[in-house]
């Protein structure tokens, strides 16, 4: 069995390092794209076809969302909605017509898998990770959404990968800097976090990834990721998935902040995923070295000869499938890019809790001072431009960041102007609520959360529910810039 045959790295730049054709050559299963590769349209299918030319089974994969998790479009901010939006909406065929135009997008570029939809169910507003890139609290609506989604990418020939299995959405922790743990009881689970799961199952998803957290009432001694009785007896024998278990990436803490990541891929191999994510900016030296503790763990019988090369078929069998839709795929002469027909910001807005006084104060005719609370984004989003900011031609009259003066940003509104206070999340963030109290002192005030909110906090005068460039636009429309 050829350990390379279930690895799938990231690397640096725009063009397909040497090294990485080499192994593609000696058959290793692809690569995760991510926006340090992508510079353009007509680059990144280049780069897609020297892939293939090394490996035409390889499965070449991408985090594309559609939403605030963007890869394509991360240079520019994303023009689709969000998942959060979409759940809000509530219209199926409108999901599905999302994931389709992705699909058509990412088959146009040569990338044949994206690691969407996110099916988590965010139950909580802390959840620092998921947030606006879930469907949304309810289980019943995101299992719909989740299928939706599923059914419209997959329409294009490009596979979808349900994520984060069994539900990253009730974690007060984010997996890429710690290992989140969920306490909740089996039922539970069953009745909030594995809906959405059975229902991208049961309408043909080809993978599902592993979150990297710790379920005690499935397994209390591994996480997920690592998981037998979650990937093998629950995922596969009682739950019927048949495709590709894929890893989160390993190179996250959750995975392997605590034996580094040739034994996490060893652990992931043993717990019953086939198609391994390492991570980005990896190397040469890394990859040999994981390949060979591979294969020394199954030399040494630590893991099982048989089921290591069936996660290998089962990844060979993806790439091929992936290169068979390749070839038979009839990507429309006019593909419109970077929108979906009939998906506007006026349409978009519909989704946003506005209140009535928030409405009044919109209306009114006077200036309005855009204030941007800048802080760090979650490592999933990484640094893209946002929401209104993401918008050619407008600017915040201030940024705020946690290292600025809240009275300098109640200076810097001209008096008699409304201070539209928009940031992500604003609740999590001890910028925000200083930064609105030194304006409200003085000023007319609207407070966006463009994130997921939290309806106790008083920081969401309006809540967006996704921070896209198109969630952006449909705000400024709703504030009257």
């Amino acid at each position: 069995m050829n350990p390379f045959a279930v690895l799938m790295p990231g690397f640096e730049g725009t063009t397909l390092p040497e090294w990485v054709d080499a192994l593609l050559c000696d058959g290793l299963a692809g690569v995760c794209l991510f926006a340090s590769n992508v510079e353009s349209r007509e680059q990144l299918r280049t780069l897609t076809d020297a892939i293939y030319a090394a490996n035409p089974h390889a499965v070449v994969t991408i985090d594309e969302e559609g939403g605030d998790v963007t890869r394509l479009y991360q240079a520019v901010g994303s023009p689709f909605p969000g998942n959060g939006i979409l759940g809000r909406l509530d219209d199926e065929a409108l999901t599905a017509a999302v994931g389709e135009q992705v699909g058509r997008e990412l088959a146009d570029v040569g990338v044949g898998m994206t690691l969407a939809p996110d099916a988590d169910v965010n139950s909580t507003a802390l959840n620092p990770i998921i947030g606006p890139r879930s469907f949304g609290a309810d289980p019943a609506a995101v299992a719909r959404h989740t299928a939706a989604w599923v059914r419209g990418v997959e329409s294009t020939g490009v596979a979808s990968c349900a994520k984060h299995f069994p539900g990253h959405g009730s974690t007060v922790q984010d997996s890429h800097l710690a290992l989140p743990r969920i306490d909740a009881d089996a039922e539970t689970l069953w009745a909030r976090d594995l809906p959405p799961f059975v229902a991208a199952i049961r309408v043909g998803t080809q993978s599902i990834m592993s979150a990297h957290i710790v379920v005690p009432a499935l397994d209390r001694d591994f996480p997920a990721t690592f998981s037998r009785p979650i990937l093998r007896d629950l995922l596969r024998d009682r739950m019927g998935f048949k495709g590709v278990v894929v890893s989160d990436a390993l190179d996250m803490a959750g995975a392997s902040a605590d034996r580094g990541i040739p034994a996490a891929a060893v652990a992931a191999l043993r717990g019953g995923c086939d198609l391994l994510c390492i991570g980005t900016a990896n190397t040469e030296e890394q990859m040999r070295s994981i390949a060979a503790t591979i294969a020394r763990a199954v030399e040494a019988g630590e893991l099982d000869e048989a089921e290591t090369r069936a996660a290998a078929d089962r990844v060979a069998d993806l790439g091929i499938g992936l290169a068979r839709a390749r070839s038979e795929a009839r990507t429309p002469v006019a593909l419109t890019t970077g929108a979906v027909p009939g998906v506007t910001a006026e349409l978009v807005a519909r989704a946003f809790e506005v209140s009535t006084d928030v409405k009044k104060a919109c209306a009114r005719n006077r200036p309005i001072s855009l204030i941007r609370l800048e802080t760090a984004p979650s490592i999933a989003v990484g640094v893209s431009p946002w929401g209104p900011f993401a918008v050619p031609g407008v600017e915040a009259a201030v940024t705020a960041t946690p290292q600025t003066d809240p009275e300098s940003v109640a200076d810097a509104v001209p008096a008699g102007s409304l201070a539209v206070v928009i940031g992500r999340d604003n609740h999590r963030h001890g910028i925000a609520r200083p930064v609105v109290d030194a304006l409200k002192a003085r000023h007319d005030v609207v407070v966006v959360d463009m994130g997921w909110p939290d309806p106790e906090a008083g920081l969401a005068d309006i809540a967006t529910y996704g921070a896209s460039r198109l969630a952006g636009e449909a705000l400024l429309g709703v504030v009257g810039w």
